[in-house]
C-alpha cells in the first residue's frame, strides 16, 4: 500500500508542478477567507479517483472534496485522509514550499503517511513501525530526528512560517537557549524538515486541519520524534463534528525537555 500511495502522490505532484510552471491555474476564496487554487481540485480529484480505483473499499476524505457529515464517517474504520496541495499559499507566492499529503486512519489514528514535495523532488514516507525515508532522485534512505549532543543545552533550530508573524510563536518560547530560525513553508514540510534532521521543532499557531497532520504524524514519529497539541496532548482524528486541528506542536529529539522550552496552554474544546 504504501509504494501504491507514493506512486500517488508523485502523480498528483507532477500534475501539481506542469500547472505551476506553465501558471495555468485560477485562484479563487473559501468561506472562510482562505485561498485555493484550480490546482488543489485538480489535484483533488486525481488522488481520489486513484485511490478509489486502488482501495475501492477505503473511504477517501480531502480537504478540498465534500465532506461526509459525522454521523456518517464517525463509522469509518480506516479511511485516506488527504490535502493535495499543503500550503497553497505559497504555491500562489511561487515560493516552491508545498506539498501533497496522504495518510492512512485506522481507528482514529494515522498509521500511513506519505509527504511529496514537488518543487524539491522529495518524498517522505511512513508507515507505522516500519521507521521513516526519504526518496530523492539519489535514492531512497531512512530518515531520523536531530540527535542532539546535548540535548539540555545545545542551540534549537526552529522551522518557522515565511508568511505568518513570528512574534506570537517566539512568545510561547520560555527557554533561555540559542535559537536558531530555519525559515520554511507548509505545515507538513516543516515537520519532514524535523523528521529528517534539518530542524528541531515547529509550533503552528492558527486553523489548520485534520489533512496538514494526519502524514506528517507518522512520518515525524517513525522517525524518532512527535507531534502533539500545545498542551502536549496526542491530537485525534475524526472524533468530532469539526475536522479543524488544535494548535500544535512538531518535536524532535525525545531527550530534550521540551516542556521546558514551549508554555503550554490549557486544552480548547473543538
Amino acid at each position: 500500500m504504501l509504494d501504491i500511495v507514493a506512486s500517488i502522490a508523485r502523480e498528483a505532484g507532477e500534475q501539481i508542478m506542469r500547472l505551476y510552471e506553465r501558471r495555468d491555474y485560477s485562484t479563487y476564496e473559501k468561506p472562510d477567507e482562505s485561498p485555493v487554487t484550480s490546482a488543489d481540485i485538480a489535484a483533488s480529484e486525481l488522488i481520489i479517483e486513484r485511490l478509489r480505483q486502488e482501495f475501492p473499499d477505503i473511504p477517501v476524505l480531502s480537504e478540498e472534496s465534500e465532506h461526509e457529515n459525522f454521523q456518517q464517517r464517525r463509522q469509518w474504520q480506516r479511511y485516506f485522509l488527504i490535502d493535495p496541495i499543503d500550503g497553497t499559499q505559497e504555491f500562489i507566492s511561487r515560493s516552491g514550499d508545498f506539498a501533497v499529503n496522504i495518510a492512512l486512519v485506522e481507528h482514529n489514528q494515522p498509521t500511513l503517511g506519505v509527504i511529496f514535495w514537488p518543487a524539491g523532488n522529495s518524498l517522505y514516507a511512513a508507515r507505522k513501525g516500519e521507521g521513516a525515508s526519504k526518496t530523492t532522485a539519489s535514492g531512497s534512505e531512512p530518515i531520523r530526528v536531530r540527535a542532539m549532543s546535548d540535548p539540555q543545552n545545545d542551540p534549537i533550530v526552529i522551522a518557522i512560517s515565511r508568511r505568518q508573524a513570528r512574534g506570537p510563536v517566539l512568545k510561547r518560547i520560555q527557554t533561555q537557549r540559542e535559537l536558531q530560525p530555519l525559515p520554511a513553508g507548509s505545515c507538513s514540510l516543516k515537520a519532514c524538515f524535523i523528521a529528517e534532521g534539518k530542524a528541531d521543532c515547529f509550533l503552528r499557531l492558527g486553523p489548520t486541519g485534520e489533512w496538514d497532520t494526519a502524514a506528517a504524524e507518522v512520518i515525524v514519529s517513525e522517525a524518532g520524534g512527535s507531534l502533539v497539541n500545545e498542551n502536549f496532548e496526542p491530537i485525534t482524528y475524526n472524533k468530532t463534528v469539526s475536522l479543524l486541528n488544535p494548535n500544535f506542536m512538531v518535536l524532535g529529539d525525545p531527550r530534550v525537555n521540551w516542556e521546558q522550552v514551549f508554555i503550554a496552554r490549557p486544552p480548547r474544546f473543538r
